[in-house]
């Protein structure tokens, strides 16, 4: 036996668990969305091709919620890549306690999305919060404010949320791309007497164009897909300010129990995430060349 079959024959319980796990239940998926698949109407199931997808641009929920998702997306991905650049390089610098900051920075990433939405409601909750309690004992406001209750505070809530518990693996891998950085560099970047800005876009920003590629595409498609931070904090509320597409997608599939246009929903949400990802590739991966 040649070793190209050996290592075929190795690899087969690895590529037939995949196939069960992963590629049948996404085949399923897109198969399910060409159907009108309802379990309140089983008897009414059938094929009915694009209709699904061709019915989702007619419908003024799915825009709006496609308008509130490209936002949302917008604001977490700007502020989660504008931060972690500002962390990982103070977190690359040495100092006493670099280690322990480092460590701590790591606490919000582990915390699990429901536990994070919990944990930011009490904190704006408008009878007990933490956030009422601090800005009254301050002074800085007469009384407790509904913080979540009026559109606009809920949905920039809402994306300081999901930013606070995705930023620090952005930092993470900004951290593993400065650490690959020559150190000569820097100094012949201080011999030509370069300061600060100057430093970071020579030296700094052509290196670490990768790992941002990493970045923004990784965010894209954690803040496509966020739900439970947003489904604990506000339930898509207040009125439809923080329903982005993945909240509706659930509440379709789970509560409307119509799977088909669930289906149809998170392959927009993939085609979409897979559009917005080849456009980062096209901007930012030819810019990222350097010579070593």
């Amino acid at each position: 036996m040649t070793d190209t079959r050996r290592a075929y024959l190795f690899n087969t319980p690895a590529l037939v668990v995949l196939l069960a796990l992963v590629a049948y239940p996404i085949g399923y998926s897109f198969w399910v969305s060409l159907h009108r698949y309802n379990l309140k109407r089983p008897k009414a199931i059938r094929f009915i091709g694009l209709d699904n997808y061709l019915s989702l641009w007619q419908d003024p929920e799915f825009l709006s919620s496609l308008r509130t998702t490209a936002l949302f997306v917008l604001l977490v991905v700007a502020m989660t890549v504008v931060l972690a650049v500002i962390l990982a390089l103070v977190l690359n610098e040495t100092f006493l306690g670099r280690g322990v900051l480092r460590s701590l920075a790591l606490l919000p990433w582990a915390m699990p999305g429901v536990v994070n939405g919990l944990m930011w409601r009490t904190i704006f909750d408008a009878k007990t919060g933490v956030l009422n309690g601090l800005l009254v004992s301050l002074g800085l406001i007469d009384g407790y404010q509904a913080w979540l209750s009026s559109p606009t505070g809920a949905f920039l809530l809402t994306a300081f949320a999901q930013v606070w518990n995705t930023l620090p693996f952005a930092v993470i891998l900004l951290l593993a791309g400065l650490s690959t950085i020559p150190s000569d560099l820097y100094d012949a970047a201080r011999v030509d007497r370069a300061g600060v800005a100057r430093r970071f876009n020579e030296v700094t920003l052509p290196w670490l164009l990768h790992p941002l590629l990493i970045v923004l595409i990784l965010e894209t498609m954690n803040a496509f897909r966020a739900f439970d931070t947003i489904y604990v904090l506000t339930g898509g509320g207040p009125g439809d300010a923080t329903e982005v597409i993945a909240v509706l997608n659930i509440r379709t599939a789970l509560t409307y129990t119509d799977f088909g246009l669930g289906s149809a929903y998170s392959w927009v949400i993939t085609l979409i995430t897979l559009l917005v990802s080849a456009g980062y590739v096209t901007l930012l991966y030819r810019r990222g060349n350097f010579e070593p």
